[in-house]
């Protein structure tokens, strides 16, 4: 299990996040600010819908080493890791060029063409809604798209960060796709029934490795196995192992049983300064019950 290099990992995780400045050749990539830095100055609001052409795919990209390649993939069909992006890139340029309104229906995904529409459902929740791709990303490990802050509140993971998702290419109607163009919500689908959330947790279980995560956390640890003594965070506390089992793959962290409920932490950090330097990455990141911990031995 993960202990003193948990703080490590994280690091790695917010670089993978936040990426650099991408060469002439590769799409724009939302590059998170670091503390003490200005936020990008804030685009002009467009006055009417964004536009639907031209359509761009672009070419092979690198971010951190791992290469992308855009497809027209018509029939994309995945399960996996969605996070969602709020008021640090909110006014900012979009992949293609648009304004990022964190306030709008949207989304980003690291390959399908800009612009397109994808039906995302949120495995926890069962809601399904229709977005809008407008951006790439998300460049972390495990995740297939990033979705505006709306975009989450509409699916009822906003509070959660990071929620495990099926992802969908899908050819909306031109009432609907306007809407979408406007950055409000197209016409409401039908949540998913309990047949179909079972047969997407079969997916999700299933699903192929993704060559870039982390290994997969153990789900039971012994309780000499924990460690004890320094500074942690405590992220979520959940009823549900395999909910726990997924944030924990998400932030690089651990599980641990305690009662009825699974927590997830991250540490231990030897300074209570690094600790809350990682505290507050992990609040702008969406994670707004996590909190600090003192575990003395």
């Amino acid at each position: 299990m993960r202990s003193s290099n948990n703080a490590a990992a994280l690091a790695l995780a917010f670089l993978l996040a936040s990426c650099g400045i991408p060469r002439p050749e590769q799409p724009a990539t939302r590059p998170m600010p670091r503390p003490g830095e200005n936020r990008p100055a804030r685009a002009a609001r467009p006055d009417g819908p964004a536009p639907d052409a031209p359509v761009k795919l672009g070419k092979p990209y690198q971010i951190a080493g791992i290469w992308y390649f855009p497809a027209d993939e018509r029939g994309y069909d995945e399960v996996g890791l969605a996070s969602w992006y709020g008021e640090q890139f909110h006014g900012g340029p979009t992949a293609n060029g648009e304004f990022f309104d964190m306030d709008r229906v949207g989304a980003a995904h690291k390959t399908l063409p800009l612009p397109s529409y994808v039906e995302v459902t949120a495995l926890d929740t069962g809601r399904t809604i229709v977005v809008r791709i407008n951006d790439r990303g998300p460049f972390v490990s495990n995740r297939i798209i990033d979705l505006s802050r709306r975009s989450a509140q509409l699916l009822g993971i906003e509070r959660q960060g990071v929620s495990r998702v099926r992802v969908r290419r899908v050819f909306p109607s031109a009432d609907d796709r306007l809407q979408l163009r406007w950055g409000r919500p197209a016409a409401p689908r039908p949540a998913a029934s309990a047949s179909e959330i079972a047969e997407l947790d079969r997916r999700f279980a299933t699903r192929p490795a993704d060559p870039m995560a982390p290994p997969r956390i153990a789900a039971a640890i012994p309780d000499e196995a924990v460690p004890v003594g320094g500074f942690y965070i405590q992220v979520a506390a959940v009823s549900s192992r395999a909910r726990a089992e997924n944030i924990a793959e998400a932030i690089a962290g651990r599980i641990e049983p305690t009662g009825m409920l699974w927590r997830v932490r991250i540490g231990p950090y030897k300074a209570e300064a690094d600790a809350t330097t990682a505290l507050a990455q992990l609040r702008r990141d969406g994670y707004q019950d996590a909190r600090l911990v003192r575990i003395t031995p």
